[in-house]
């Protein structure tokens, strides 16, 4: 199964990409300049009834926290384990477009929750 999600239009315009493998979920958020800045593994503990996430993050890249919040937010929705591959970037980027892509990516990964769910 794959789903492909949109947010936003021109330059911030923010893709999702998602498939299973196996059960799991692999993830990707990503702009026209797609690129592999950071990377999040999330993962449901069912014992203690939460999800946990680590984050690698290249040099000088700043999409650990688009990664990191949506492999938390998918693990614990799904309780699946989900990879999220992150990789957004803007050549002369505002603060301004910085929240707004950051919001459109997020708004995204909500989008596809509520695919998911059928709400």
């Amino acid at each position: 199964m794959e789903n492909i999600i949109s947010r936003g239009e021109g330059r911030l315009r923010v893709d999702i990409r998602a498939f299973t493998i196996g059960t799991d979920w692999i993830v990707q958020i990503f702009n026209e300049n797609a690129h592999i800045g950071a990377v999040a593994l999330g993962e449901y503990d069912f014992k203690n009834e939460r999800a946990s996430v680590s984050v690698l993050t290249r040099l000088g890249h700043k999409d650990d926290v688009v990664a990191q919040r949506a492999a938390y937010s998918i693990s614990k929705s799904t309780r699946k384990t989900v990879c999220v591959v992150a990789g957004i970037h803007l050549d002369d980027i505002t603060p301004a477009e910085i929240t707004r892509l950051t919001e459109n990516a997020l708004g995204a990964v909500q989008d596809f929750l509520k695919q998911l769910t059928g709400a």
